[in-house]
C-alpha cells in the first residue's frame, strides 16, 4: 500500500470517530428535557415519599466481654512470637470475642427476646421464626479490633431500640451463667457433677451402714482405726484419678502439673498396696460383723471421696470468680434522638441519578434501534426475528 493510501485512511478514520460522537451528542440534544426534567421529576418524587415514610432511630451499645485467662498452651504459643501466631492459626485459635457474638446470635438468644418483648406482636408476625427474622434484620452485632463487642438495634420507637439493645447484654449474661466457657467454668462444672454424685453415693452408703447395725464384736474389731484411714487413702486415689481425667480437658500430658499430679497418683496407688498388704485381719468379726465392716468402710470411702470433691469444687469457683466474667458495658443504649432512617437527601440523589442513568440509556437504545430500521438488510433481520418471536413452535 502507497504511502499516500495510508495517509488518505488516517485522515478518514478520525473524520468518522468525530461523526460517531456528534451523533451521540446530536442524541442527547435532541432529548434533553426528557433528561433533564425526567431525572429530577422522580428525585422530587422520591423525596416526596420518604417523608410519608415512618423514620427509624438506631440504638447502640457497647460492652467488654468476659476476659478468659490464657491457658498453657495459648502462653506457650505466645512466647514463640509470629511462628506461635501462625500456630494459633493453624489450630484454630481466633478473637474470643467473635463467640461471645456467635452467643448473641443464638436462637436461646433470640428467642428469650422474642418472648421478653413480645415481638410476635409488635412485629405482626405469624410465627415464632418470622419474629426471630425480623429481630435478626434489625440488628447488628459485631467485634471491633480493640476487643469490644458493639450492638446496634434498628425500631421505629426509639425507647423500644435501646431497650432491644440492652436487652442483649442481659440475655448474653443469662446465657453465659448456663454455659461453662472458660477452663475455670469447665472444671467448676466438671466437680459440680463429681460432687452431685459423690454426695448419692454417701447418703446411699450412709443407709446401709445404719441398716447393718452395730454390735459389741464389731466395735471390738475397731473398724474406724483398720479400716478408716484405708478408705481414705482409697479415695484419694479415686480423687486424684478424676482430677488427672479432668486436667486431660486444658492440659498437655508433658505440663509440669499433669506430671506431679501422675506422679502423686503412683505414690498413693504405692501407699494403698503397702497398706492392703499389711492390713490386719479381723478374724473375730464374721456374719453381720465383717457385714458391718465393709459397709463402714465403704461409708468412710464415699465421705472422704465427697470431702475431696467439696474442696476441689470450691477451689473451681474461687478460679472462675478469678477470671473476671462479668460483662463490663462501656456505653448503655440510650434512646436516640435523631432518626437514622430514611436518608430523605440520599434517597433524592440515588433516585435522580439512576433514573437520569437509565433514561439516557433507554434514548440510545431506542435511537439505534431506528438507525437499524432504517438500513434494508438490518431491517430484514428484525423483520424475521419478530417473526420468530411470534411463531416460536415453527
Amino acid at each position: 500500500m502507497s504511502e499516500a493510501a495510508q495517509t488518505g485512511m488516517s485522515d478518514i478514520q478520525p473524520e468518522d470517530d468525530e461523526i460517531s460522537l456528534l451523533d451521540l451528542l446530536q442524541v442527547v440534544a435532541t432529548h434533553l428535557r426528557l433528561l433533564i426534567v425526567g431525572p429530577l421529576a422522580a428525585g422530587l418524587l422520591a423525596l416526596g415519599i420518604s417523608f410519608a415514610v415512618a423514620p427509624t432511630f438506631t440504638a447502640s451499645t457497647k460492652f467488654m466481654p468476659p476476659q478468659q485467662q490464657q491457658s498453657g498452651a495459648a502462653a506457650m504459643l505466645s512466647s514463640l512470637g509470629a511462628l506461635g501466631g501462625l500456630a494459633g492459626a493453624a489450630t484454630g485459635i481466633k478473637n474470643p470475642a467473635d463467640q461471645y457474638v456467635a452467643f448473641m446470635k443464638s436462637r436461646s438468644v433470640q428467642d428469650a427476646m422474642v418472648d421478653r418483648f413480645k415481638l410476635i406482636d409488635r412485629y405482626e408476625s405469624k410465627f415464632r421464626e418470622d419474629a426471630r427474622k425480623t429481630l435478626e434484620t434489625s440488628s447488628v452485632i459485631a467485634s471491633g479490633k480493640d476487643g469490644l463487642i458493639t450492638v446496634d438495634v434498628d425500631d421505629k420507637d426509639p425507647l423500644m431500640a435501646a431497650q432491644l439493645a440492652n436487652a442483649y447484654v442481659e440475655e448474653l449474661g443469662h446465657l453465659l451463667n448456663r454455659l461453662a466457657v472458660t477452663d475455670a467454668q469447665q472444671r467448676r462444672l466438671f466437680f459440680e457433677k463429681q460432687l452431685a454424685n459423690a454426695k448419692d453415693n454417701l447418703v446411699k452408703s450412709e443407709q446401709a451402714l445404719k441398716a447393718s447395725g452395730v454390735n459389741s464384736s464389731a466395735l471390738k474389731a475397731s473398724p474406724v482405726a483398720a479400716v478408716e484411714g484405708l478408705a481414705k487413702l482409697k479415695a484419694g486415689i479415686t480423687a486424684q484419678e478424676v482430677k488427672l481425667a479432668s486436667m486431660r480437658g486444658y492440659l498437655a500430658e508433658s505440663a509440669p502439673d499433669f506430671k506431679q499430679a501422675q506422679t502423686e497418683l503412683a505414690a498413693m496407688r504405692t501407699q494403698m498396696a503397702r497398706a492392703e498388704r499389711e492390713e490386719p485381719t479381723s478374724a473375730g468379726a464374721k456374719g453381720a460383723d465383717s457385714d458391718y465392716i465393709a459397709r463402714y468402710r465403704e461409708f468412710k470411702y464415699h465421705e472422704t471421696l465427697f470431702e475431696l470433691f467439696a474442696k476441689q469444687y470450691e477451689m473451681a469457683r474461687v478460679d472462675e470468680s478469678r477470671e473476671g466474667a462479668v460483662i463490663q458495658v462501656v456505653d448503655t443504649a440510650q434512646p436516640p434522638e435523631k432518626k437514622s432512617k430514611p436518608k430523605k437527601a440520599m434517597i433524592a440523589i440515588m433516585t435522580t441519578l439512576a433514573t437520569g442513568f437509565a433514561l439516557l440509556l433507554f434514548v440510545f437504545i431506542r435511537q439505534a434501534w431506528r438507525n437499524a430500521s432504517a438500513h434494508p438488510e438490518t431491517a430484514a433481520k428484525l423483520a424475521a426475528l419478530r417473526a420468530s418471536v411470534r411463531r416460536p413452535g415453527s
